[in-house]
């Protein structure tokens, strides 16, 4: 897969000649780069740890389990750049995101994950991600993306580039509350309709203790301290109707 990169947005995709290149020699450091990995699957973790790890320039200063762990040893270390996946216990990866550009903005984030659907994309920018590439990517692209990250360049995936692209081109109706997720914004629009989390969990067919988290997310991402509150903003964007 090959790494589209810009300079604070979308790019034109490298030749296949400039693919075919060695990306540690055509990209060489102006300074040591510091790189902290957050990936909940050990293999996956020690992979990237072992590529990194033979580039000359770049150094992994902390290794990260879960979401609250990447974000702690960020701020810990405030390396060059976080490469951190979506899915992780504890915080998930756009959570984590959100957090070190909160704490930490002269951290670029960068992803590298499984998922490419709409909703993740377009949730990891609007976290403040730097980039967003795919498991599978050639070690190449890694090591190239990692450094144009931190060179304060925007790498997309090939794959992910042209989802962008799709995204920005077709005209779409705003939805309210952008912030939330899709699943989020369902069970938003159920408890706005009146329904308890017992029936709102038999409908959407979850565990009660899921919908009570995702109340609890929802809550946060309003501002809004109870069901009340929460239902009164839902109903003012024309949710629960």
């Amino acid at each position: 897969m090959q790494a589209v990169s810009a300079h604070h947005t979308l790019g034109v995709e490298r030749s296949p000649a400039e693919s075919d290149g060695d990306a540690m020699t055509s990209l060489p450091p102006e300074k040591e780069l510091t790189v902290v990995l957050a990936d909940d699957h050990p293999v996956v973790r020690g992979g990237l740890m072992a590529l990194l790890s033979s580039v000359k320039g770049i150094t992994v200063v902390a290794e990260a389990t879960n979401g609250r762990e990447a974000v702690d040893e960020t701020v810990k270390h405030r390396p060059d750049v976080l490469l951190v996946d979506l899915q992780m216990p504890d915080l998930n990866g756009i959570a984590a995101t959100r957090e070190v550009v909160q704490a930490a903005p002269e951290v670029a984030v960068l992803v590298l994950t499984m998922f490419h659907d709409d909703e993740s994309v377009v949730s990891a920018m609007r976290a403040g991600v730097r980039g967003y590439i795919l498991k599978g990517a050639g070690q190449e692209d890694i090591v190239r993306a990692v450094r144009g990250v931190a060179a304060g360049e925007a790498i997309f995936g090939q794959n992910v580039a042209h989802r962008v692209l799709d995204l920005l081109a077709t005209p779409r109706t705003a939805e309210p509350f952008p912030d939330l997720t899709a699943r989020e914004r369902e069970v938003l629009d159920l408890v706005a309709a009146g329904l308890g989390n017992a029936v709102i969990a038999r409908q959407l067919h979850l565990a009660p203790k899921t919908v009570s988290n995702h109340i609890s997310a929802i809550f946060a991402k309003l501002r809004v301290v109870d069901r009340a509150a929460a239902i009164v903003r839902a109903r003012e964007a024309g949710l629960g109707r």
